[in-house]
């Protein structure tokens, strides 16, 4: 890729962040309630991921030949869900059903319901161990397609992800790539002072992974990391730990003290949506 051509895909890219960010928002707005924090933080993990990373076909979500796209973390919902509306799997007018009943759009992920949704997501630090099933799956079908998973920092204080982990580097998986969203929020406080997993790449490594470490905000640190990933040449599974802020791009939420379930105020969906606007890409 020539360095005109990386400049015009980062650009691109920044745009796609910045409209799952608005329709995240948006969702959020239809209940007045959502984990917005979450989805603002990873907008740019998914813009990469979706728009420069992942083999798929939005018209068809369940070709065989896809990547396949875990989510962990079944309340990051919204989250993915604006990326699967961005991406055009799924229509821009069922953002306004988002948790409503019989909406394909649940606060958490549920497969059953939702087009591009792999798994059932919920209990925490079960993403992974899914994910090396699929990823063996794979290897047995002689498929190229790679197996994403996306999880939270939290879950990496779960036994069954390091079994996992352990897992995936004995069976030598390097057609499974994990993306650890390290916010440094869970629900009691920040994950680094309830169960500490630093130094966390250093971890993966110890288990047998190739591991990068980025700021999961910084579109540029980011492509790099996922070419490097699906490119490593060596029979390892990869991760790319990814340091996000929480409410990026909304400088009076980022601000707030508490942002795992930050509190929005009714006419703040309004106020949020005005200042993600006013800093929209060109």
């Amino acid at each position: 890729m020539t360095q005109t051509d990386r400049n015009a895909l980062l650009v691109e890219l920044k745009r796609r962040a910045w409209a799952i960010r608005h329709k995240a928002l948006r969702m959020g707005a239809v209940q007045k309630q959502g984990y917005i924090g979450q989805a603002l933080g990873v907008a740019d993990v998914l813009a990469v991921s979706y728009f420069h990373a992942l083999n798929m076909k939005p018209e068809d979500p369940e070709w065989e030949g896809r990547d396949r796209y875990l989510l962990s973390i079944g309340h990051y919902a919204i989250a993915l869900y604006s990326a699967l509306i961005e991406k055009g799997v799924l229509p821009e007018y069922e953002l306004e059903t988002y948790g409503t009943d019989d909406s394909r759009l649940p606060m958490s992920g549920m497969a059953s319901y939702t087009p591009g949704m792999e798994i059932t997501g919920g209990s925490l630090g079960q993403g992974l161990g899914i994910g090396v099933g699929m990823a063996l799956g794979l290897k047995r079908k002689s498929s190229e397609s790679f197996v994403y998973n996306l999880m939270s920092d939290g879950e990496l204080g779960e036994g069954s992800t390091w079994e996992a982990a352990m897992s995936a580097a004995h069976h030598k998986l390097d057609n499974l790539i994990c993306i650890v969203d390290f916010n440094d929020q869970q629900a009691d406080g920040a994950s680094t002072r309830m169960l500490s997993s630093e130094p966390v790449d250093a971890k993966f490594e110890a288990f047998g992974w190739y591991a990068q470490r980025v700021d999961g905000n910084d579109m540029d640190a980011l492509l790099t990391a996922f070419d490097n990933a699906r490119g490593y040449e060596g029979h390892k599974p990869r991760a790319i730990i990814c340091d996000t802020l929480m409410c990026k791009g909304v400088p009076f939420l980022e601000a707030r003290e508490i942002t795992h379930f930050v509190r929005v105020d009714e006419d703040e969906w309004d106020k949020a949506l005005a200042v993600l606007e006013e800093d929209k890409p060109v």
